[in-house]
């Protein structure tokens, strides 16, 4: 699918003063900035075609609730400094499972026993050809 850009509000540029940031280099962002912050496991599920909600959905795991509460803190300020806009994010308190929801980029960040409870990754890979795509660098599980 061709990198196409968010349609902005203004019309020509992010929040930020930024020409708009597209969809791929959006989804480059995410997986550089959760492999900066030592994300364990983590998958990329292409979703175009698939779903409406997303073009990719990310998953990763923190080795602790800190780590977990700091990757999305940390991914939360990189999207918002890059796009302008902040994504929403739902269960940083807890820190258990964290979405960031930052459009066309869905990032489910789990501690690794939350993460095995609810297996995304099966369900959304369900009835596919190929396995979800491990993030090259993504250090193995441990």
């Amino acid at each position: 699918m061709p990198d196409r850009p968010p349609v902005s509000p203004s019309g020509g540029t992010a929040a930020n003063g930024r020409p708009p940031i597209g969809v791929e280099n959006l989804h480059r962002l995410v997986l550089k900035s959760l492999d900066d912050d030592q994300a364990v496991e983590v998958i990329s599920i292409p979703l175009a075609g698939k779903s409406s909600i997303a073009d990719h959905m990310v998953i990763a795991s923190g080795r602790s609730t800190r780590q977990v509460a700091s990757m999305a803190a940390k991914l939360a300020q990189r999207i918002k400094d890059e796009v302008g806009r902040s994504p929403r994010i739902e269960g940083l308190p807890a820190a258990d499972w964290v979405l960031i929801d930052a459009d066309d980029v869905i990032i489910h960040l789990f501690r690794p026993e939350v993460r095995t409870f609810y297996n995304l990754e099966r369900m959304w890979a369900f009835g596919d050809e190929s396995p979800p795509q491990r993030s090259a660098g993504a250090a193995p599980a441990g």
